[in-house]
């Protein structure tokens, strides 16, 4: 489960392509469609940046070798919160037949993450599935040992050089957030170099 396309690439895309090569159905809902990530901007691209980031998806699933069920849920970018009780029904449905769920950390001082998060735990406790979370912006803003997150829930997620190389491709496809959509003031990177570094690395963390 991802808030916004690129989310599940970054927090647990090596593990998506282990999980997939091992065999594992794995199906994919994306909470938003990400239109919002450059809202100052003037770009002729911010217009369409739901189909562009929907289309980067889509490529970066085929590198990670991930044939996946995806579900759309088409909530507000930047909303998410708003439909935080909604979001957690849809999900309940969605697990009927799902032994775990993968989603956001739900502290990670991202209002769309954390709803996100704490929508998948509802649905999770709701069905008796047990969900894990994945960190995105807490690498960003969190120090080794950090007393703001749950550590005592942390596991790592070793990667092998095939995942990882599949995760470092499948990342490349995300130019609308690597990249500068413009020379404007509000077109600058999502993700810099500072912060991709982060999701570079040769395992991935998850809370349990």
């Amino acid at each position: 489960m991802a808030a916004h396309p690129d989310d599940e690439v970054l927090g647990f895309g090596g593990a998506i392509a282990s999980l997939v090569a091992a065999g594992v159905r794995v199906r994919l809902v994306s909470v938003t469609d990400g239109e919002a990530s450059h809202p100052h901007s003037r770009s002729p691209v911010a217009g369409d940046l739901a189909a562009v980031r929907t289309r980067e998806l889509r490529q970066a699933l085929r590198r990670l070798g991930a044939d996946v069920q995806g579900v759309a849920l088409g909530v507000p970018d930047g909303q998410v919160p708003r439909h935080e009780r909604q979001l957690s029904a849809r999900l309940a449905a969605l697990l009927r037949d799902c032994d775990l769920c993968v989603a956001p950390f739900s502290e990670d001082l991202h209002p769309d993450h954390e709803a996100a998060g704490r929508a998948a735990r509802a649905a999770g406790t709701a069905r008796g599935v047990a969900v894990w979370e994945y960190p995105v912006w807490a690498w960003h803003w969190a120090v080794p040992g950090d007393g703001r997150l749950p550590w005592h829930r942390a596991a790592r997620i070793r990667l092998s050089p095939a995942a990882r190389a599949r995760k470092q491709a499948a990342l490349e496809c995300f130019r609308s957030q690597t990249e500068p959509l413009g020379a404007g003031p509000g077109d600058a990177a999502i993700l810099p170099p500072a912060e991709l570094a982060h999701f570079r690395r040769g395992f991935e963390v998850v809370l349990r």
